[in-house]
């Protein structure tokens, strides 16, 4: 392998990034409206003023808020106006983060360190959680060594109360909810869910990541959903991403607590260190100073009306997605009307739903699968609007393809992801994932495809050779032994 090293001579900007703007010719089309997740565009302008923001704090630090007391100002009014978004008393407090999931992170971190102190006793902590909630519980679970309790959810993709209160026992230090869950755009029973915890002394956090910035203008424009904010008593904690629906740019969420006796567990404070004393209010040390000041730069240029306009044309455009699929033979919409989340699976098991995504795929749009069931996942933004209607045409013309060509479901990554979502033990899963993850963080920094039918080895290797014979052997096994889909009991 030929390493690559740092050039022995500069190189000037101009042909730098003369290259640089060529290596984005293989990204996703996300101006021309094709790419349903991931970026949340409004337009050129916008995307200007954010750059001049954060240009203009790009080598500040805001680790230091004494340095640089404008981060630490920008940051204090971020908090603020997203505590008012989402009806924080007078004591509400919080911090901005790099994302979601950190935002996630700090809760869960906070709430297991707040319950080390209220709760010595408790030797096996966990949070309780639906189990269409976001991932990141998991990851905090896998960081703090708590355990994550994931409780089934009712057909409509809403958390089940009484499935949650079984999982509830007295090493629960934490219940979360999401508004709306990511999947299938569904808000959960906040209401409820806090009232129960709430009897029992638990904290609940709120994980409107995706939500906190648009469901709020949904709810002032008459959409009808559950209540989710710090309106609802027991809500302690809510976590809400000001770089997806408050579009700033990446790198810039928000945790907040309904007061200080919650976030106090967040800090991370050393005071005998020979570089002297340090204290960190986030996970990272040197927090970029860039992403601070296009949040606020983003929430005091679009204001409450260019919020309200963007939130009815992303819910508009939500609206005639859902009714164009719903009248598409062969498929099927997943989850409530609660959000501009619109999801879609197969109708039943003569349409392989992932063919199709292939087959979209084809046709130059960025395509998120899901599983349990198969399912592809849209999140509709404002500059989706227009191409509305083609990708209809196209997802008709996708659908008509897979029918007339079921042979389709055995190529492509349609083949891949539809046997890894029928292998009935996901430690098998799991396996060929972190196979996948060390190919491409292994020396030569490997990008996959996982359509193109290339040579592989291990686990994926014996999949493609042997998938459809190791599934079945597999699947019968576990009937045998009365086993989950999850390989448990």
């Amino acid at each position: 392998m030929q390493r690559m090293s740092i050039p022995s001579q500069g190189r000037e900007a101009d042909s730098l990034l003369t290259d640089m703007a060529t290596f984005a010719d293989e990204d996703v089309d996300y101006r021309g409206g094709r790419t349903w997740s991931l970026v949340y565009y409004v337009g050129d302008k916008h995307q200007s003023l954010l750059k001049d923001a954060y240009n203009l704090y790009f080598s500040t630090n805001a680790l230091n808020p004494m340095a640089f007391r404008s981060l630490r100002k920008m940051e204090a009014e971020v908090v603020q106006m997203t505590a008012s978004l989402l009806h924080g008393p007078d004591s509400c407090v919080g911090s901005m983060t790099s994302g979601g999931t950190e935002s996630i992170l700090l809760a869960v971190k906070a709430s297991r360190d707040r319950a080390r102190r209220r709760w010595p006793w408790i030797r096996k902590p966990n949070i309780v959680v639906p189990a269409t909630i976001h991932v990141a519980f998991d990851k905090g679970g896998h960081y703090f060594d708590l355990e994550v309790r994931r409780a089934k959810v009712k057909p409509n993709g809403q958390a089940d109360l009484r499935a949650l209160k079984k999982m509830i026992n007295r090493n629960t230090i934490l219940v979360a909810a999401s508004a709306p869950q990511y999947p299938h755009g569904v808000v959960d029973p906040i209401a409820d869910i806090a009232a129960m915890a709430a009897k029992k002394g638990i904290p609940v956090h709120v994980d409107a990541c995706f939500g906190g910035f648009i469901q709020p203008w949904l709810e002032k424009l008459g959409v009808q959903m559950p209540c989710f904010d710090f309106r609802v008593p027991g809500v302690t904690s809510i976590s809400a991403d000001v770089h997806k629906y408050g579009y700033a740019a990446k790198g810039a969420s928000t945790v907040l607590y309904r007061d200080m006796s919650y976030m106090r567990h967040q800090f991370f404070i050393s005071t005998g260190w020979t570089g002297g004393i340090y204290a960190s209010p986030t996970i990272a040390g040197t927090r970029p100073g860039g992403g601070i000041a296009a949040g606020w730069a983003s929430l005091m240029h679009m204001g409450e009306d260019g919020y309200l306009d963007l939130a009815e044309k992303a819910w508009e455009g939500a609206q005639r997605l859902r009714a164009g699929i719903g009248q598409i033979e062969g498929l099927r919409l997943l989850g409530l009307p609660h959000s501009t989340i619109v999801t879609y699976a197969s109708a039943g098991d003569d349409l392989d739903l992932f063919a199709v995504a292939d087959q979209m795929q084809e046709r130059g749009w960025s395509v998120d699968r899901q599983q349990m069931p198969p399912s592809v996942h849209c999140t509709v933004n404002a500059n989706n609007v227009p191409v509305i209607e083609q990708y209809l045409s196209d997802l008709v013309a996708s659908v008509t393809k897979v029918k007339a060509h079921p042979e389709l479901a055995s190529s492509g990554e349609a083949a891949v992801y539809g046997m890894m979502a029928k292998v009935p033990f996901r430690g098998l899963v799991d396996h060929g994932v972190r196979e996948m993850m060390e190919t491409m963080y292994g020396p030569e920094g490997e990008v996959l495809d996982l359509g193109d039918g290339g040579e592989k080895g291990g686990l994926m290797g014996l999949m493609d050779r042997y998938g459809p014979t190791v599934v079945d052997r597999l699947d019968r096994v576990r009937r045998l032994f009365g086993l989950g889909d999850d390989g448990m009991r």
